[in-house]
């Protein structure tokens, strides 16, 4: 299988032919715009609550903060990094700028959207995103591979499935007519969106992050094993789904919980080769996310606040350290990603307390309107911070790519 570049310790071959340029060159690599416009809209997304404490806007912004969040956000990174990668891993051809802009128009559009309250219309944009982003990849593995994508992208099409499933059932009035419906809607949108692909991202670049290898099977049984393993994982994820929004919810999320850490733990060899603040942050985030997932069901009436454990210690964690090292690999400087830096280890206490925060009013919850403010500026302190400090590595790129 041919090395994910964002992921390589080094090119051992040159790339033939001639580079790409302009347009052509940000297609190639998609996750440049995506994620810049992912965390932009991140910041959006929070101070929509300042704003409405402070009588700034007119409207409770709930669900436009949520959806911006899982679409704009967490959707741009997910889009990003498979737009990047899915071609590469298949040894197929990158994206096309007509691709690109399309991808990027959908993007913009869904979120525009519902930041105007135009929740159905941002819903039916963002199916549609992931829908061109699916057939995009799909084509190429069927049309044009070279070589077959790893086993574990099982889990990251099924990421995208679950958010087209999930945003497509928000889109029709009966579901808000049906409770159990609903709830499956939801989770499906906000948990199986990015749930599966941080297994099957994780699985594949995880070991990269700890200064290994890609643990790539060397056999066709190995290659068997890992892809029954995707699918049982994507399968119980999505079953637990299905338990939860009918009631089990106990059952659901320990399903959820066993089978992450579990797949993860089977997959992945977790004793760091290589070590900096970086890493330090990923083992955070997988913490974060995991406690989440252990401590919701228990305060169930406060889930919501509970899971933002998930959400931002977890998820919005692991969506800036994976992009962090793309950005690193990318741009030349993969060693940068091992670095020892306070500066880092200030960005992942940010995380960490915007978490923390956030979740503070399930317990206490006369806490609740201010720790809404408290963690909406911390999380967008973090991403403007993010942003700025890798605003070179957006717009540079590897000199052996």
């Amino acid at each position: 299988m041919s090395e994910f570049p964002a992921c390589s310790k080094r090119r051992k071959h040159k790339a033939k032919g001639p580079r790409p340029h302009g347009l052509a060159w940000i297609a190639s690599e998609p996750y440049r715009v995506f994620f810049f416009s992912g965390s932009v809209w991140s910041i959006v997304g929070v101070m929509l609550w300042p704003l409405y404490y402070a009588q700034a806007i007119p409207f409770f912004p709930g669900f436009a903060h949520a959806r911006i969040m899982i679409e704009a956000f967490g959707g741009a990174f997910v889009v990003g990094f498979l737009g990047t990668a899915g071609p590469r891993m298949a040894t197929a051809p990158k994206l096309t700028p007509f691709e690109l802009c399309l991808l990027v128009a959908l993007h913009q559009a869904s979120a525009i959207s519902h930041l105007c309250l135009r929740q159905l219309w941002g819903d039916l944009l963002f199916v549609t995103l992931l829908g061109v982003l699916l057939i995009c990849l799909v084509a190429r593995v069927i049309m044009f591979r070279k070589e077959m994508p790893p086993p574990q992208m099982v889990l990251a099409l099924t990421g995208l499935i679950c958010g087209i499933a999930g945003a497509g059932l928000l889109t029709m009035t009966d579901t808000f007519l049906d409770p159990q419906r609903l709830r499956l809607a939801n989770l499906l949108l906000y948990q199986g969106l990015l749930l599966p692909p941080v297994l099957g991202i994780g699985s594949f670049v995880f070991p990269r992050m700890l200064g290994g290898d890609f643990g790539e099977p060397k056999t066709t049984s190995q290659i068997r094993s890992k892809l029954q393993r995707s699918v049982a994982a994507a399968f119980l994820v999505v079953l637990s789904f299905f338990a939860e929004a009918n009631g089990q919810v106990m059952a659901g999320f320990v399903m959820r919980a066993a089978t992450s850490f579990v797949y993860l733990m089977v997959e992945v060899r977790w004793k760091p080769e290589q070590a900096g603040s970086l890493t330090t942050g990923l083992f955070w985030a997988l913490a974060m996310g995991w406690l989440g997932l252990i401590l919701a069901p228990f305060h169930y009436a406060q889930h919501v606040s509970i899971e933002h454990l998930m959400y931002i210690g977890g998820f919005g964690m692991l969506m800036l350290v994976v992009g962090s090292r793309v950005l690193f690999g990318h741009s030349g400087d993969l060693e940068g990603f091992f670095a020892t830096s306070k500066w880092v280890r200030f960005l992942v206490f940010l995380g960490i307390l915007a978490a923390t925060t956030r979740a503070t009013p399930a317990w206490v919850p006369s806490t609740t309107v201010s720790h809404h403010i408290y963690a909406a500026l911390t999380w967008a302190c973090l991403a403007a911070f993010w942003l700025i400090w890798h605003k070179r590595r957006f717009v540079t790129r590897d000199a052996e790519e």
